[in-house]
């Protein structure tokens, strides 16, 4: 079954949930719930209204609806959220519904932005159509013309560095339709994304600038999201994963490759631990898009997360990452410079 992070699926009671990992145990599809049908709900698909749900609603909503949903997988003393596969109505491809949205030629001002990012990207980076896809509320149809974001998804790393690299040169040319994030669009994605005050609103914008992954086209916000083709993949399929504790260390990263993908993935050395267990990191691997491409290659910086043992089954060995985003909202979870970029 072809499905990676960022596809979704529709079960068959109209429920909507985001994939979120590239592997998945055998009668199930690892997702987190997203959207689901609400009478009061800001947003309609075939007469049917819904509500995007944050961490704590989804978990409420399918304990009480769906416990089933909730089962033992990989990882010790926690419960991972999945689609059984009996249950799945169909799995919605972002490659699919971009090449849907390139051929609708019906006068959709969303649509016709989402368009033109795609050529721009196929056109300027040479990057093809069947290495790019649209994801969020879009893949859904529950988008909003006036209001939604574009979750714009290039396939393969290599093919994603192009897309951030054209983006990097673009923003600042006047006859391109692709500008920087300014003014209150900044409100509003620092709102979003940061729920604690680990990083500051001027910190949060250093960050998000020299990232080169998320823009404004023609007044819309706009994500260059990165999934892995086959070939990028190097993660190991036969592990089991044990939360330790809360951890804070201070390393430098040493490889930042996989820092864009889902998870973002950091190897690291010089770790020293300033709390929790004393433990060797080998990597920091964040499943927040928010620390995405925060930090690279020879930087000091400072992470704060949860230590997870990783057991390799095949020959029993243990290794230890820190995780960032063990929730959505990511509270105390971060990496960041050691010292503040604002007095570098």
């Amino acid at each position: 079954m072809n499905v990676r992070p960022r596809y979704f699926i529709e079960t068959k009671d109209s429920l909507f949930f985001a994939v979120n990992t590239y592997y998945h145990p055998e009668d199930a599809v690892i997702a987190f719930l997203r959207y689901i049908p609400c009478v009061d709900g800001d947003r309609e698909l075939n007469g049917t209204f819904y509500k995007k749900v944050d961490s704590n609603q989804a978990y409420d909503y399918i304990k009480k609806n769906h416990p089933n949903y909730l089962f033992d997988w990989n990882v010790e003393n926690k419960k991972m959220m999945g689609v059984p596969l009996e249950d799945i109505k169909e799995i919605h491809s972002p490659i699919d519904r971009l090449k849907e949205i390139i051929n609708d030629d019906s006068p959709n001002p969303f649509y016709e932005k989402v368009r033109l990012l795609a050529n721009i990207f196929h056109n300027e980076a040479n990057i093809s159509y069947d290495n790019m896809g649209i994801t969020g509320s879009t893949l859904a149809r529950l988008e909003k013309v006036d209001s939604s974001d574009i979750d714009f998804i290039v396939f393969g790393l290599d093919n994603h560095k192009k897309a951030r690299q054209l983006y990097g040169r673009l923003k600042d040319d006047k006859n391109s339709p692709l500008d920087r994030i300014k003014g209150n669009f900044w409100n509003k994605v620092y709102n979003k994304r940061i729920k604690d005050g680990s990083l500051s609103f001027d910190e949060f914008i250093w960050y998000e600038s020299r990232k080169n992954n998320r823009g404004l086209i023609k007044g819309t916000l706009f994500d260059i999201l990165s999934t892995m083709n086959s070939e990028d993949l190097s993660i190991e399929e036969n592990v089991y994963y044990k939360q330790i504790a809360s951890m804070k260390i201070k390393c430098k990263i040493i490889d930042d490759s996989q820092s864009f993908d889902t998870p973002s993935i950091y190897q690291v050395s010089n770790v020293e631990i300033l709390e929790g267990p004393s433990i060797n990191i080998e990597k920091i691997v964040s499943f927040t898009h928010t620390y995405a491409g925060e930090v690279i290659n020879n930087e000091e910086v400072i992470a704060s997360g949860v230590c997870e043992e990783v057991t390799h089954l095949e020959n029993g060995k243990k290794t230890y990452n820190l995780i960032i985003g063990t929730t959505r909202e990511s509270i105390n979870e971060y990496v960041k410079l050691e010292k503040s970029p604002l007095y570098l």
